[in-house]
């Protein structure tokens, strides 16, 4: 077993793969400004062994003092602020977390010596409007929201990294991700918020006109690519997806199905800036090279999501 260190793992993907990695016995050092993660989401983890820092990663000697405490062998880089509203309201603040954080982990890493590093980055948020669908890695980046620039950012400074001082690292772009711990007050969550409104039998709000999609994964298949990711040698970037398209109108009647319920009340708002209109990744590269691809179906994930908001 390792040691490993991950960015953001109190958060909603990070504290899921924080389960995971106790869970299979390795050593585990968690560093989150509790910011939009919370302490209760590593309750199980810390009883595993697993061990938080407070800190806000866009403080070099935070990181740096993390790494020569922890002395990982592998890091997993989530931390971030992941939010295309907030990003487009405060530019400076999404810079200084998603760029300013992620050069941080690197000197860090390079210093401390760490064998293996993981960039968890975002698939639709860079692609923007796409010429392609599904859409490979291969395609040409187009963000339309500072997320999406700091985001891709933070993956040449990681690949110049590789190639400037040898370090191994390899970037996994995420098409959109839910399950339990996602925060349905949060912004990106539409998977989550849904189920809240519908558990509470209030109202969903649907940003524009509903037709826009999205490529949904669950969690879960996000932690076995996480892992996949960390125990190869290769480098790149590798879309996280499942490569099928789901609208959000779609994702209603499917949460309504899984819910047991006709229909779920909703209403239509103004959509938002920043957000692309159809996001599809090709998975294909990750099942080829990394030997993952997503194993959970929408329906058999939005049930397992309702199960845990039901519960809390």
């Amino acid at each position: 077993m390792s040691r490993v260190l991950v960015t953001g793992g109190a958060g909603f993907i990070g504290s899921n793969l924080v389960d995971r990695l106790t869970v299979d016995g390795h050593e585990v050092t968690v560093v989150d400004d509790l910011s939009s993660g919370s302490r209760a989401n590593l309750e199980g983890a810390i009883v595993n062994g697993a061990t938080l820092v407070e800190g806000d990663i866009a403080e070099a000697g935070v990181v740096a003092a993390a790494v020569a405490e922890a002395r990982p062998e592998v890091i997993h880089h989530l931390a971030a602020r992941a939010s295309v509203g907030h990003s487009v309201a405060d530019p400076g603040e999404d810079a200084r977390v998603n760029l300013i954080g992620t050069l941080n982990v690197l000197e860090a890493a390079r210093t401390g010596q760490v064998g293996r590093l993981v960039y968890v980055s975002t698939g639709g948020a860079i692609y923007g409007d796409a010429a392609v669908y599904p859409t490979p890695e291969t395609a040409d980046i187009g963000p339309e929201s500072p997320y999406g620039v700091s985001k891709y950012g933070g993956e040449l400074y990681w690949t110049m990294y590789a190639h400037l001082h040898g370090l191994s690292t390899v970037t996994l772009r995420l098409a959109n991700i839910y399950g339990p711990r996602q925060d349905p007050a949060g912004e990106g969550g539409v998977v989550a918020i849904f189920c809240r409104a519908l558990l509470d039998g209030t109202k969903a709000t649907i940003n524009g006109d509903g037709l826009q999609t999205r490529d949904f994964v669950m969690v879960d298949d996000v932690v076995a690519a996480c892992l996949a990711a960390g125990e190869s040698h290769v480098g790149g970037s590798f879309n996280v997806a499942t490569g099928e398209e789901t609208s959000v109108l779609d994702l209603v009647e499917a949460l309504a199905s899984a819910g047991g319920v006709r229909t779920l009340d909703v209403a239509h708002g103004p959509a938002r800036d920043g957000e692309v209109r159809r996001s599809l990744l090709d998975p294909s590269k990750a099942r080829e090279v990394l030997e993952w691809q997503a194993s959970t179906g929408l329906e058999d994930g939005l049930r397992r999501t309702l199960a845990w908001q039901a519960s809390t």
